[in-house]
């Protein structure tokens, strides 16, 4: 159990974390372009969902920042796949193929980022299959979007009242300094990524959870709050249950943006069998707390309690409306 004065000095950092403030940016676009979750194709998951056939097709694009583009761009160009391939995994689907757009001044400039990009392609066995390139730009810039397919969806508006909140994070890693990036997948072999990700659209197949999302920059708390308010509910979170790497700070860990790590809503009584999938493959998963009527993300250690977020009195990405607060 945290102690008092800890829990209260974790619960501020986590109302201000830069992560979770970032993700309104989100709420600000969906309204200038007119987006809302009553239209086709809802906004606020991981990918857009576009119906097809018997399954449906993943569109998604991740954009970095300049800074991280700059201090590590063998690794941007790393994670413009990993990243593209998780939010595909989040939705129960699996990859097909990826575009780049990359800027940089001149070829020496962008090799690391491109180096990096076809090191995740062949480890992830999704191919790059076009692009933009600029090489006349004053600065490293990189976005990368990705196709995929899903037989059945996981999404972030189907929590419900009574689920339990299961976090599943990879903790054979270490950071990636100076950034809050938890790296677990650049030295792990290929068939070890590619069968982790596999897990979820399994998972999704067999009918044991409608509802999860890929960990972000949000970190676990960030992107539980985004989760919650995505499906209209409230959402408590047991601190101490949380899976960790040994040695690591609770306050850094909670902002941290695993290279492997999801949540899924999962009913109490398919607990145990989503659980023992992860576990059978190394990967860290527990019962970190619930979902339930309401508004607010709680955060709980112990008998202590505090509000990180009320979507009733603060909207966060808005992502969909409320019948009442």
């Amino acid at each position: 159990m945290i102690a008092s004065g800890a829990f209260e000095r974790l619960a501020e950092t986590l109302r201000a974390s830069a992560g979770l403030k970032a993700k309104a940016d989100i709420g600000l676009a969906a309204r200038r372009l007119g987006l809302s979750t009553s239209d086709a194709v809802p906004v606020g998951d991981d990918c857009a969902a576009i119906p097809q056939d018997d399954g449906f097709l993943l569109l998604a694009l991740e954009g970095f920042m300049n800074q991280f583009v700059a201090g590590d761009p063998w690794f941007a160009g790393w994670c413009g796949v990993m990243v593209n391939v998780s939010d595909v995994a989040a939705m129960g689907g699996r990859p097909i193929a990826v575009v780049d757009a990359v800027w940089a001044d001149g070829e020496a400039g962008a090799a690391p980022v491109l180096d990096g990009l076809r090191a995740a392609s062949e480890r992830f066995g999704v191919p790059v299959v076009g692009g933009h390139t600029n090489l006349a730009c004053d600065r490293g810039q990189l976005s990368v979007a990705i196709l995929g397919r899903a037989k059945r969806l996981l999404t972030s508006f189907d929590a419900k009242p009574g689920d339990r909140l299961v976090a599943a994070i990879d903790l054979r890693g270490r950071y990636r300094e100076p950034f809050s990036n938890w790296e677990a997948a650049t030295d792990a072999p290929a068939a070890r990524l590619r069968g982790d990700l596999e897990l979820l659209p399994r998972i999704a197949e067999d009918g044991l959870s409608v509802a999860a999302k890929d960990i972000s920059q949000g970190g676990v708390v960030g992107t539980a709050a985004m989760f919650a308010e995505a499906s209209g509910v409230g959402v408590e979170i047991e601190l101490d249950a949380a899976p960790r790497p040994e040695g690591v700070a609770l306050e850094r860990w909670l902002t941290s943006f695993p290279s492997f790590g999801y949540l899924l809503a999962v009913a109490p009584a398919d607990l145990d069998a989503v659980t023992a999938r992860f576990a059978g493959r190394g990967i860290a998963a527990a019962d970190i707390g619930a979902f339930g009527a309401g508004s607010r993300v709680t955060v709980r250690s112990g008998n202590q309690r505090e509000t990180i977020w009320d979507f009733a009195r603060s909207p966060l990405i808005t992502a969909r409306e409320r019948a009442s607060a």
